[in-house]
């Protein structure tokens, strides 16, 4: 092998064993929290990282010696420009995100029949899992209502999450009636214009939404209805968050009561990435 053959390998090597060492310590960063979920995972992502780098040193025919001062130099630049964990973990999150919503598929934005709002074409879709019982989801229903009157472009669909209460659950298959009859949307601001999801504010809600009644109480005690609260927790256990309300903008995955201006800037970085 040429002296320039030989250097040229031990450049690429060490660019290689760079490069490993800032995954490994990102990846360490970004999965080690929490503990009781991620542990298992961290120990065979560092194991394998050293592999690599080990083969990388080895093809290159490096001495420990090189070795040493690449890992030294490495760690002088993480530490003299931290922020590149930051934008690491961020690329990692990103990934991590879009596989979690590859996994759920196209079913996750395909709504249950009525239960869905603003433009049925949009360009942007927001899936939102809610729970009557939840004071952010109220708190966010008025942000909801803005970007539907203030984006004609929007298409929002509604999952019933019921995780808070036994009364949770019976207004979400209530909702589920009223997206039975068209009327899913007169029924969600009504109930959560009144408060807490107890059995007298979801009778006044399904009044206010002029459903009809008796064929309202039968479909929310069909399996139908409650296969598709179930369909809506597995993909809560599927995707990898536990709260409400979650929206799903593109390959974002917010949670909380966000604001206008968060979620307005997530449609914005949907529509870009789209």
């Amino acid at each position: 092998m040429t002296e320039h053959a030989h250097s040229r390998r031990i450049i690429i090597a060490t660019i290689v064993t760079g490069l490993v060492i800032l995954a490994t310590f990102a990846a360490y960063i970004f999965w080690r929290s929490p503990a009781s979920v991620h542990a298992v995972d961290v120990t065979p992502t560092a194991e394998g990282a050293t592999k690599s780098a080990d083969e990388a040193v080895a093809a290159a025919g490096m001495s420990v010696a090189d070795r040493r001062a690449t890992e030294a130099l490495v760690k002088a630049y993480i530490l003299e420009n931290p922020e590149i964990i930051t934008d690491a973990i961020a690329i990692l999150q990103r990934r991590e995100v879009t596989e979690r919503l590859s996994a759920a598929g196209n079913e996750i934005a395909t709504p249950f029949p009525g239960a869905e709002a603003g433009n049925p074409k949009g360009d942007v879709t927001i899936v939102e899992f809610t729970d009557y019982n939840c004071s952010f989801c109220r708190a966010s229903l008025s942000d909801m209502q803005r970007l539907l009157k203030s984006d004609g472009n929007i298409r929002l669909v509604y999952r019933e999450l019921p995780i808070l209460s036994q009364t949770s659950r019976t207004a979400a298959l209530w909702a589920l009636a009223a997206a039975r009859q068209g009327k899913h949307k007169a029924f969600h601001d009504a109930l959560f214009a009144r408060g807490r999801a107890d059995e007298d504010n979801i009778a006044a809600a399904a009044q206010t939404a002029q459903l009809d009644i008796e064929a309202a109480r039968r479909f929310a005690a069909s399996p139908q209805a409650n296969q598709e609260i179930e369909r809506n927790l597995s993909f809560m256990h599927q995707i990898g968050f536990n709260g409400t309300p979650t929206f799903i903008i593109g390959d974002q995955i917010l949670e909380g009561a966000l604001g206008y201006e968060a979620l307005q800037s997530a449609i914005e970085k949907a529509r870009a990435r789209s």
